[in-house]
């Protein structure tokens, strides 16, 4: 149940999205500040031909479903990041209501873990690069709502991790390519856009977030820490993919033609 209640802000927010969308088409004001901030959909036109979108996962809430270390549950909590959550799609639409895409994208997942009765706090992410591959369905020409569903393949190459005791950090470390989470982490995707922008995305990572084989090498001997725990990685997102490259120059044409229709209203 605790859970579910960090979903009610990105629920409060899509539903904010979706008023904003409803707005007035001859409001130019309006239709500037949107361009502004999430920029203009990147919808093929006629010609079905590939074309590059940016975007990525905005704020991003990821937890697991359950943990247990050697069949115990251990208390999670969801942890909130904003950066770094980027990447671009390459995309082909077969018509205007049919997709595929594929891309590159970089996100920093991870798990909170807290046992309560020795005050112990640990967090641990990782940065990875993945390349998804999915499929849209809806409307694909001017973006208004569609959905989008597929699997990603990531690669983990930061890793870091942070101990805290009654609330005071007591150590913490990172490692590239780190041992103690798998190098590969395969995952399944489904999530819907709407105008102006963003979307709501939902992402399961079904292998291990540990490497139960790991070793830690000691003075006098090795340990193996994550041999028993055993965790399934979720993360829910505000994501703004399939966005066009920024523009400059539209950027600066769009900023001059609200200039002026300030002035003409004022």
């Amino acid at each position: 149940m605790k859970r579910k209640l960090y979903l009610i802000p990105l629920l409060l927010c899509l539903l904010q999205l979706t008023a904003f969308s409803q707005d007035n088409k001859s409001d130019t004001s309006k239709h500037a500040w949107k361009e502004m901030v999430f920029g203009r959909y990147a919808g093929a036109g006629s010609s079905k031909r590939p074309y590059v979108t940016w975007g990525g996962d905005g704020p991003l809430l990821s937890f697991s479903d359950e943990i247990k270390n050697a069949g115990v549950h251990v208390h999670n909590i969801p942890r909130f990041t904003f950066f770094f959550n980027v990447g671009h799609n390459l995309n082909y639409d077969f018509d205007r209501h049919f997709g595929i895409f594929t891309g590159l994208n970089l996100k920093n997942i991870g798990l909170i873990t807290k046992d309560d009765k020795d005050s112990v706090k640990l967090k641990r992410r990782v940065y990875t690069v993945g390349i998804p591959l999915g499929f849209k369905i809806g409307d694909l020409r001017k973006g208004s709502f569609f959905f989008f569903a597929g699997g990603s393949y990531d690669l983990a190459f930061n890793y870091k991790e942070k101990k805290f005791i009654h609330g005071d950090k007591k150590d913490k470390f990172n490692e590239w390519f780190s041992d103690r989470t798998p190098l590969l982490m395969p995952s399944l995707f489904a999530g819907l856009r709407m105008s102006p922008g963003f979307g709501l995305k939902v992402q399961y990572y079904p292998k291990n977030f540990f490497n139960k084989e790991y070793k830690e090498v000691l003075i006098g001997g090795t340990a193996t820490p994550y041999k028993d725990l055993d965790a399934k990685l979720f993360f829910v997102t505000l994501s703004y993919d399939f966005g066009r490259f920024p523009d400059h120059k539209h950027w600066k044409e769009m900023h001059e033609r609200h200039k002026k229709h300030w002035k003409k209203n004022s």
